[in-house]
């Protein structure tokens, strides 16, 4: 199964093919924001109804998840793979199809759990399949879509849409999934699942995967409204409930002993702070460009691409690095210039900033953001055991999942008291964004202030995972 891991050539097509699975679940994400009034025109809807079409995929992928590292020793990592691909694709064309808004939520929801899969899963056939020591390399493709796709994908709606129609936003990933099911197919090494399958702990199942999909639904409706939190604390104790099972249990669903690998440990605490901070505020600045700017969505598209672009680049050049260098250094610097970036945006949303000083702190940001949660990913992953690795990328996965829900939940409250305590005539942060050209300039100071205050919350997210970066990389010191 390693062969392929002998060849540069061989890395790179395996870590593209891999890539592209996981970037058509990245891009999905974000698609349906953008296409949301077509959607309701289009199937004579209301929003609140439309909106269940990007939180049923969420809650589809969140809740699989769990189920990434038992299937792969269950079935073998190979099949679980292309059958994921097959329900993506499938899925994508019925919702393309559908009728109504039940229908393409319900589709959604079926299509969240093929892609919940792909990500994990692919991960783990990666690292399995090359020796430790490139390990680096292949992170360096395999997390191309976290870079690149939250940014990517809702310029790509917003054309398919004004082109053609929002069914489009669909259907698109019917060639491409089918290319790709071809391609894995071909490239994908061969395995066999373990001798003697885990017991499937159904209990812990119910705990994680509820309690997962909780929290992501709690955050997701406590961006409408505060009265939602009960719920986020409802998800919340269900997963503290699931900790506890396991801890008690020979055979947990997700195995927490990964935990006591202090690299392990280090990166996802990283990633997990960081990436709180990065997803929860992919949407500030273009808030910013188009609520207090007063321009179109195009403009804030064109704006935040230089951000793509700049995370592409570090993600590559810190990951590469993390096989020649001390870990240690990426990540410090990676956080450092993440946190200088956040607050330089944070200071510069003013009411008469001009963008250039803008786009120069979010690239900033950007590069910090590269330069971070891709090596710390590796650091969690790269030595782990072969047989470590499928519910290594489990937990990977869900920690990811769920900080970038949190996190997107806490910037959106803070935004929206901010908003609200500054400039209550702006009618919240969804008004900021229909007021007239005369009322915009006289709020401007006051609303351009209270996007910037956004911005503290990830800068102290970003100021921890500084320190455990800091305290929990240091090289172990041996005696003698």
């Amino acid at each position: 199964m390693t062969d392929i891991a002998h060849a540069g050539r061989g890395i790179r097509v395996l870590g593209l093919t891999l890539a592209l699975g996981g970037l058509l679940v990245v891009v999905d994400t974000t698609v349906t924001a953008v296409a949301l009034p077509a959607i309701v025109a289009g199937l004579h809807t209301s929003l609140p109804a439309a909106q269940w079409v990007t939180i049923g995929y969420l809650l589809g992928l969140v809740s699989v998840i769990p189920l990434a590292g038992w299937a792969v020793e269950r079935f073998g990592a190979r099949r679980v793979y292309l059958s994921a691909m097959i329900v993506f694709t499938v899925l994508s064309l019925l919702a393309g199809l559908a009728w109504d808004v039940f229908s393409l939520a319900f589709f959604r929801f079926v299509q969240g759990l093929g892609g919940g899969l792909l990500t994990p899963v692919g991960t783990a056939i990666g690292l399995r399949a090359v020796p430790r020591h490139a390990r680096g390399r292949l992170m360096s493709l395999l997390v191309l879509p976290l870079a690149i796709g939250p940014v990517f994908g809702p310029p790509l709606a917003g054309w398919l849409v004004d082109a053609g129609s929002w069914r489009w936003i669909f259907l698109i990933n019917l060639p491409i999934g089918l290319l790709a099911f071809a391609v894995c197919r071909r490239v994908l090494p061969l395995d066999e699942p373990a001798a003697v399958g885990r017991p499937i702990d159904l209990v812990g199942l119910a705990l994680l995967s509820g309690g997962s999909t909780t929290v992501v639904l709690g955050g997701t409706l406590l961006e409408r409204s505060l009265g939602w939190f009960g719920l986020l604390a409802l998800g919340l104790g269900l997963l503290a409930a699931f900790v506890r099972r396991s801890r008690r249990i020979p055979e947990p669903l997700v195995d927490l002993r990964l935990l006591e690998h202090r690299p392990f440990r280090a990166g996802l605490g990283v990633m997990a702070c960081f990436g709180a901070a990065y997803f929860g505020t992919m949407a500030v600045l273009p808030l910013f460009v188009q609520g207090v700017g007063g321009d179109r969505v195009a403009v804030a598209g064109l704006l935040v691409l230089p951000q793509a672009i700049v995370v592409a680049v570090f993600a590559q050049v810190g990951t590469r690095l993390v096989d020649r260098i001390p870990p240690r250094r990426i990540v410090l610097t990676g956080t450092a210039l993440g946190t200088a970036g956040v607050l330089a945006l944070g200071t510069a949303m003013t009411a008469d900033a001009g963008y250039p000083w803008l786009i120069a702190a979010a690239m900033l940001f950007a590069a910090g953001s590269g330069a971070t949660l891709m090596p710390a990913m590796t650091v969690a992953m790269r030595d782990l055991d072969h047989d470590q690795t499928p519910r290594g990328t489990t937990l990977l996965t869900l920690v990811n999942q769920l900080s970038s829900a949190t996190g997107g939940a806490i910037v959106a409250v803070s935004l929206s008291l901010l908003v609200t305590a500054r400039a209550p005539e702006a009618g919240g942060v969804g008004g900021m964004l229909t007021l007239d050209p005369a009322a915009r300039q006289a709020l401007r100071p006051e609303l351009a202030a209270a996007v910037g205050g956004a911005y503290l919350i990830p800068a102290l997210l970003l100021a921890t995972s500084l320190l455990i970066a800091y305290r929990a990389l240091r090289p172990v010191e041996t005696p003698g």
